[in-house]
C-alpha cells in the first residue's frame, strides 16, 4: 500500500478532499507498467440507500479469455458522503479491504467509475490506483469532465475524451447503437493502452466484463446470496 496517503476518509471535509486529491494527483503515472497481461480485476460496489453499510467485491478475471478466476468480497462502514467528484473517498477504503484479501493480485484493475478524466484527474481508477500503487483503469457509464466530438453508431466506434487541449480518455462503444462507456487510465497505464485494454474486455454486454462481473457479484453479496471473503471458482488450465 503507497505509503503517506490517508485510507479513513469518515472525518474529511470536502475541502480536505479536494487538498488530498491536488496532493495525490501528482503521483499519478501514465506511463504502463506492464504490458503482459493474463490477468485483469474489476471492482465495483452496492449499498442499501440512506445507510453507511457498503459492500465491495474484486473479481479476477483471465485476459483476454474473460474467464472469471477468483472474487473478494468485503462489508465496509463509510461516514463520507456520495459527492460527485469524490467517489474515492466513499468507495476506495472498502475496495482495498477486497484487493488485500487476493492472494495473487491481477496485473491490472479496472474500476467502475473515472480515472484522469476528472477536473483534478484523481476520479476513482486513480485514487486507488496510487494508494495500491499499481495499475489501474476506469470505465464510467457517464461522461463527469472533458468533451469528445460524436463517435459511429457500430460496435467499437471510439471518440477521443479531451480536456486542457490534451487526450485524457476515449468514449468507446461496446454495442451497436447503444451509449458508450467512458475509458480513461487511472494509474500506471497510457491513455493509448487503457483504450487496448478495455477492447479486450468487451463482449456482448454495454458494460465490459471485469465491472459488470464485479457489480453482478456484491449485488449478490448485498442481497446475502454469497458470503464474505476469498473465493476461487473450479477453473482448469488457467494459470495466474
Amino acid at each position: 500500500m503507497k505509503e503517506g496517503f490517508m485510507l479513513n476518509y469518515d472525518s474529511t471535509s470536502i475541502p480536505e478532499a479536494t487538498d488530498i486529491q491536488n496532493e495525490m494527483r501528482h503521483s499519478v503515472s501514465l506511463v504502463t507498467d506492464t504490458r503482459n497481461i493474463t490477468t485483469i480485476a474489476g471492482g465495483d460496489i452496492s449499498h442499501n440507500k440512506d445507510t453507511d453499510t457498503i459492500y465491495a467485491g474484486i473479481v479476477v478475471l483471465s485476459y483476454p479469455a474473460m474467464q472469471l478466476l477468483s472474487y473478494s468480497l468485503v462489508i465496509a462502514e463509510t461516514k463520507f458522503p456520495y459527492v460527485p467528484q469524490y467517489l474515492g473517498f466513499r468507495e476506495v477504503p472498502a475496495l482495498l479491504k477486497a484487493w488485500e484479501q487476493l492472494p495473487q493480485k491481477p496485473n491490472v484493475i479496472v474500476l467502475d467509475g473515472q480515472g484522469v478524466t476528472h477536473p483534478r484527474r484523481m476520479g476513482i481508477a486513480s485514487h486507488f490506483g496510487v494508494l495500491a500503487n499499481h495499475a489501474a483503469i476506469g470505465c464510467a457509464k457517464n461522461m463527469l469532465f472533458g468533451s469528445y466530438s460524436p463517435l459511429g453508431l457500430e460496435k467499437m466506434s471510439t471518440s477521443p475524451i479531451s480536456s486542457y487541449n490534451e487526450v485524457m480518455g476515449y468514449a468507446l462503444r461496446t454495442k451497436s447503437g447503444v451509449k458508450p462507456v467512458y475509458i480513461s487510465p487511472g494509474h500506471k497505464v497510457s491513455v493509448k493502452d487503457s483504450l487496448a485494454v478495455m477492447k479486450k474486455c468487451v463482449l456482448k454486454h454495454r458494460i465490459p466484463e471485469p465491472t459488470r462481473l464485479a457489480h453482478e457479484k456484491v449485488n449478490l453479496f448485498r442481497v446475502g446470496k454469497l458470503k464474505e471473503g476469498y473465493h476461487e471458482e473450479n477453473v482448469q488450465g488457467v494459470l495466474f
